[in-house]
């Protein structure tokens, strides 16, 4: 046989087997245990192996998403319908991407017209009753990390011939304001074509939507939303159909594979801000616009040691000539380089003029790794400077002193026991400064970097390795780069009580303080607002009875979301108190979390402090229990460095290029609907999308193995 012809054969071959194993690993999975059917088969080696071609998919029938935000509170409510049309069992699995920052509040599967829920316990009471029931094959780890700032809740079930299984989650949380947008993510990914699509997001703001916009790989040709829209209301409906979904005429790939992006912000027309009430709840947006900045000092704490080598140093120089073009130039700023030795670009802080900017960045990029890591000096050495600034009168009076550090791993030079550390940066600092924390890699310790920040009033952030570690840091920097207010007291009438937090060191531009809490009186139009705090030039108090939403009235019959303030509510002070639990006293922390755990139990939340157990059959009539736990921050770390997702990837955008606006217009009514082409963004609200979040996220997948 000629040689060419050989190659060609070879080749083809070749083709045919990487064909084979790309279609294997789409549509067969794992299972962990094999079901007693199947252990029988094996054993008697009766049953002829089925052909992985031949055999049909379970079909996921119909795939709903309905995700209601009414006044920044989402709820998001995800149905699906899997059918087994084969003569046989198999195994399907429901699988949805959440954001960390939701709670799960329902969870149910419909078999044969049996609905099996799931139960939200208190942490301590469920892991009894789930030790009890580990010799009979309880299983855990139903909520696993599985991107930056999303977690995954997966279930599996054996679904038998020609029968059915609809499953629904329902989750919640308060949508925060990150420069100056608030944003719904969905991710969609059914992997086949489904009968029954849609994904419905309403959203109703009382004061107003300024903007929307929506986007997602799949908006082309005529595949685009349906929008109905009114000042306050507006409704991205979207709902192709099965061929629509098809990547062509006859096959069973789908083009369903991406990211729908909704961005929205409000209007902001009184600078009290607006108060919301509902069924003897309140909750106050603060907001306010056209503040002058703040002046910033800050002082930039990098980790060099030689676990910073390679891809991590290099992003590092990077970001930090980036950060440092976007100084101000009435800040100040300094350098300070550390392994084992500490290292200041100069010995005080430097205006942030041209010049000096231009000259602190060509340090930068000489910045190399080498040694140990030594973060107690190298942080006391930064309040050091701080504090001598001030005593000397060289930085404004009106300004906010700031460290910014950034390290990827564990204290291993000079102080290394994490609890001194902390207490000596407490110490030092006296309450006068703000330490803003990033840790790179799963090698840092978060735990320690929150606590650090969460006593000196900042906050961490983790950095996740990768082509976009870069962008990350400065994405953060940018979201705490402009302070508008700084120590802010928001104090409302006697009739308010059992207040969620009411004070707040800072106001960064384009986000927005939340206070929600109780009334003693129900009936009420007017609400006594008064808010105090240090502005750039002069004290900031404005006080006065703010623009009251009467809910009771406004939807009397309570069709949307009804006691939405009162949840509202309940997910604001269930966090605070975790996080004050945090950093207090061994007492504070049994106190503070008893009260989470009540109000986890009554509103039905899974959170840190409970799980949700949730029973499921299995063949031969058999049933099993499975727990599900929330994770912490701390918890997702340790669980991704175990199974090795060091470089975890979410979307991440800082345009607006490819986003669809949906113009808002007063005149509109609220049954106004457009099919919008168009994907070009207006350029005067370009600037609004530099930075994404992550809201309300899914994936479902459905899969099946013999």
């Amino acid at each position: 046989m000629p040689v060419l012809w050989r190659v060609l054969l070879l080749w083809v071959a070749a083709c045919i087997c990487l064909q084979v194993q790309a279609q294997e690993a789409l549509i067969i999975s794992r299972r962990e245990t094999l079901t007693q059917e199947t252990k029988e088969a094996m054993d008697t080696k009766s049953v002829k192996k089925r052909s992985t071609t031949s055999m049909k998919m379970v079909e996921v029938h119909s795939l709903k998403v309905a995700c209601t935000v009414k006044s920044r509170f989402s709820h998001t409510v995800i149905t699906s319908k899997a059918v087994n049309n084969e003569t046989f069992s198999q195994e399907t699995f429901f699988e949805v991407e959440l954001p960390k920052t939701a709670f799960i509040t329902k969870f149910s599967m419909e078999i044969d017209s049996q609905v099996y829920s799931g139960e939200v316990k208190g942490k301590d009471e469920a892991k009894k009753q789930y030790d009890k029931a580990v010799s009979s094959g309880a299983t855990a780890g139903l909520v696993k990390p599985s991107g930056r700032k999303v977690e995954k809740f997966s279930m599996s079930v054996n679904i038998a011939a020609k029968r059915s299984v609809t499953f629904v989650l329902i989750y919640e949380e308060l949508l925060q304001r990150k420069l100056g947008q608030y944003e719904i993510l969905t991710r969609v990914k059914p992997k086949q074509p489904v009968q029954d699509f849609q994904i419905i997001a309403d959203i109703f703001e009382p004061q107003g939507i300024s903007f929307v916009g929506a986007r997602a790989p799949f908006f082309k040709d005529e595949l685009f939303p349906s929008v109905k829209r009114s000042k306050e209301k507006v409704q991205i409906s979207f709902s192709p159909t099965l061929e629509q979904q098809k990547k062509c005429p006859g096959c069973n790939g789908t083009i369903m594979d991406g990211d729908l992006i909704i961005k929205y912000d409000v209007y902001r027309e009184e600078v009290l801000g607006e108060v919301q009430v509902a069924n003897g709840y309140f909750v106050h947006f603060f907001a306010p616009s056209n503040l002058p900045r703040v002046k910033e000092n800050v002082v930039f704490v990098i980790d060099r040691s030689a676990s910073m080598r390679g891809t991590k140093i290099a992003q590092t120089r990077d970001a930090l000539g980036a950060i440092l073009k976007e100084l101000h130039e009435e800040d100040h700023f300094a350098l300070i380089m550390f392994d084992e030795i500490i290292i200041t670009w100069k010995d005080s802080l430097t205006k942030a003029t041209k010049e000096n900017v231009n000259e602190a960045i060509a340090y930068v990029q000489e910045l190399r790794q080498q040694g140990s890591t030594n973060i107690n000096d190298a942080v006391l050495k930064a309040v050091s400077m701080l504090v001598s600034e001030r005593n000397n009168m060289r930085l404004p009076e009106r300004s906010l002193d700031i460290i910014f550090l950034l390290t990827d791993g564990v204290p291993n030079r000079g102080e290394t026991n994490l609890q001194k550390i902390q207490e000596n940066v407490h110490s030092a600092i006296g309450g006068n400064m703000t330490m803003f924390c990033l840790g790179f890699g799963n090698d840092a310790d978060y735990s320690f970097l929150d606590m650090l920040c969460k006593k000196n009033k900042g906050l961490a952030r983790r950095i996740f390795l990768g082509s976009d570690a870069a962008s990350q840091l400065k994405g953060f920097y940018k979201e705490v780069s402009d302070p508008l207010l700084l120590e802010v007291d928001l104090r409302y009438s006697d009739n308010a009580v059992n207040l969620t937090n009411n004070h707040y060191n800072q106001l960064f531009n384009g986000s927005e303080i939340v206070v929600a809490g109780q009334l003693r009186n129900k009936d009420m139009d007017k609400f006594l607002v008064e808010v105090f705090a240090h502005g750039n030039d002069n004290d900031f108090k404005v006080q006065g009875n703010a623009n009251v939403v009467n809910w009771d009235k406004l939807d009397p019959v309570k069709k949307i979301l009804g006691n939405f303030i009162e949840r509202l509510w309940a997910y604001l002070t269930i966090q605070q108190l975790m996080d004050k639990g945090d950093i207090g006293t061994q007492e504070e922390k049994s106190s503070t979390a008893a009260k989470a755990l009540g109000l986890s139990m009554q509103y039905g939340f899974l959170t840190p402090l409970t799980s949700m157990l949730v029973t499921k059959p299995e063949s031969g009539g058999v049933q099993r229990l499975f727990i599900a736990d929330k994770l912490t921050e701390d918890q997702r770390q340790k669980a991704e460095k175990e199974s090795g997702l060091d470089t975890m990837t979410d979307v991440t955008d800082d345009s607006a290029d490819g986003l669809t606006f949906f113009a808002i217009d007063a005149k509109t009514t609220p049954s106004t609907s457009v099919s919008v082409r168009s994907t070009a963004a207006p350029k005067p609200i370009t600037h609004l999308f530099l930075y994404t979040g992550l809201f309300p996220v899914f994936i479902i997948l459905f899969s099946h193995s013999v």
